[in-house]
Parts: C-alpha cells; sequence; structure tokens
C-alpha cells in the first residue's frame, strides 16, 4: 500500500495502556474482603456499672463453615468468628459471653463490683476495625474471670475454657502458617515475626490446660447439672467430653460415650458419623 516507512508504528505510546496483569490484580485487590468488612459495632448497656458498650460482631449470614475441628471448634472461611464471642466493659472489667451479657442476677452485680470493678483499671476505648487473637484472650480471660465470681454453673466455666483454648488454638494456627509460607517462599522472618513464632511452644501447652479444664468441667456438669448444657443436648456434650478425653488419653472414657452414642435412636447421623470418625482415630493411636 506504500506504506512501509510506516510498518514501525506503535498503535499505543507508552503511558497510554495500563498493563493487564497488575490492572487486574488491582482489581481483585480492591474488591477482595478483609476481616473488618464482615464486622459492625454493636452497643450495650453494662448491666454491672451502666456504662455504655461498643463491641464487636459478626454480621450474621456473611460467613460460610469449613467444617469443625474434632472438639467441635467451628471454622470459617473468612475469618475466626470465636474471637468476638466475648462482649467486655472496659470501665469495670465485667465479660461474658454475648448471648448472655445481660444474664445476671443481682447478687452477681454485687459479687463483680466488689472483686472486680473495685481493682479494674479502666481501659482506653477500642479504636481498631478488627480484634486480634491477643485482644481476644484477654477478654475471654475476662469472662472466665467473671464466671468464677459469679459462680456460674460449672458447664458455663467450662465452656468458657473451651472457647479460649480454641483462640490459642487459632493463634497457633496463624503462626504455623506464617512459618509455613517462609519456609515455602523462602522468605526471612522479620524481628517481630520470628518472636511471634517462638510463641508456638507455649500456645500448645496453654491450649491443654484449658482443655483440662474444660473436660474436668463438663465431667462434673454431666454429673450434676440438667440438659441442654450451654445450648448442647446430652449426646452433644457426651461426644464433645470423648473427643476432650482423647485428647488426654482418657480412652476407656471416650470409648464409652461414643459407644452410647452410636446406639442411640435419637442421635443425629451428623453426630454420628463424627463419633464413628472419633472412634476409628482412637483405635490408631491406641494400638
Amino acid at each position: 500500500m506504500g506504506l512501509a516507512e510506516l510498518e514501525d508504528l506503535e498503535v499505543f505510546k507508552p503511558g497510554e495502556t495500563g498493563n493487564v496483569e497488575k490492572e487486574e490484580a488491582a482489581v481483585v485487590s480492591k474488591k477482595l474482603p478483609q476481616e473488618a468488612d464482615y464486622l459492625f459495632d454493636r452497643k450495650y448497656v453494662c448491666p454491672v456499672c451502666g456504662s455504655a458498650i461498643t463491641s464487636k460482631a459478626v454480621r450474621s449470614g456473611h460467613v460460610k463453615t469449613v467444617g469443625t475441628d474434632m472438639d467441635l471448634r467451628p471454622k470459617y472461611e473468612q475469618l475466626d468468628t470465636l474471637k468476638y464471642d466475648i462482649v467486655a466493659c472496659r470501665v469495670c472489667g465485667y465479660a461474658a459471653l454475648a448471648r448472655n451479657f445481660t444474664d445476671i442476677t443481682e447478687s452477681q452485680i454485687a459479687l463483680v463490683q466488689s472483686k472486680i470493678k473495685a481493682t479494674f483499671k479502666t481501659q482506653a476505648e477500642f479504636t481498631g476495625s478488627m480484634y486480634s487473637y491477643d485482644d481476644a484472650l484477654e477478654r475471654y480471660k475476662l469472662a472466665l474471670v467473671s464466671a468464677i465470681v459469679k459462680q456460674d454453673k460449672t458447664s458455663e466455666r467450662a465452656y468458657l475454657c473451651l472457647k479460649t483454648a480454641w483462640i490459642l488454638r487459632g493463634k497457633r494456627e496463624m503462626l504455623e502458617a506464617m512459618l509455613t509460607e517462609a519456609k515455602a517462599t523462602g522468605k526471612k522472618l522479620k524481628k517481630e515475626e520470628t518472636q511471634l513464632v517462638s510463641q508456638i511452644p507455649e500456645l500448645v501447652k496453654e491450649e491443654k490446660a484449658y482443655l483440662k479444664n474444660a473436660l474436668e468441667g463438663f465431667l462434673g456438669a454431666r454429673r450434676t447439672e440438667n440438659f441442654p448444657m450451654c445450648g448442647m443436648d446430652e449426646l452433644t456434650v457426651d461426644y464433645l467430653i470423648a473427643a476432650l478425653a482423647t485428647v488426654f488419653e482418657q480412652y476407656d472414657v471416650a470409648k464409652k460415650l461414643l459407644g452410647n452414642i452410636l446406639v442411640s435412636r435419637v442421635a443425629s447421623n451428623r453426630l454420628k458419623d463424627k463419633a464413628r470418625d472419633l472412634k476409628d482415630t482412637i483405635a490408631k493411636v491406641s494400638q
């Protein structure tokens, strides 16, 4: 066409277009929801001191479950919802599970006021967008102290011990994932990351201590309390005790409870499946 001299023309000059891969990455990064996107601020009034409280909570229906651990710890795709189960008053130190935060008697209020509020140092207002595992752990420990002071049921204290163990496990898993990624990529951990990873052995030890308390508490509650217990029916509690007993190699206790579940006419198929899996696990580790 007589245009040979123009054959080297570029369609676009440098800077007139974007890098497709970079643009796609930017779009994906922009659209990916962060943990804070699943949270909202829920308002409470402390039943002990009357202070206004703002606590982070998970938006219901916005997270997807991906299963449970052997001891029924729930796991979600987007975030660890367990971090947001405790409501704590920064003024007086009273804390409890969100579902029963206001379920406290006058005599219990008096106990909290005299034994916790009297010495508790008011904390600064939380300004972050989400709770870290350390934030959550502090709140769970406050809730456990409150439960002990209030003389809550044995089962309620056992349940708080169990959930505290789950928080410790969540933190450990997060640190283990950090370490695994660093090894896979050859990336050298920063000084503060190395310090965090060094906590793993202590987290394992502390988790087992809380699980031990949970096991002993549920065993005691099973003999003295009525069901449902912490929202669980008798067979679910039996399975949970069996799972905790397995951790501490109390296989005779675990197998007896699992046997009751497997022959039960009212146990759900899902619970029976979990009981069979746990029974198979015991058979392997106890050989």
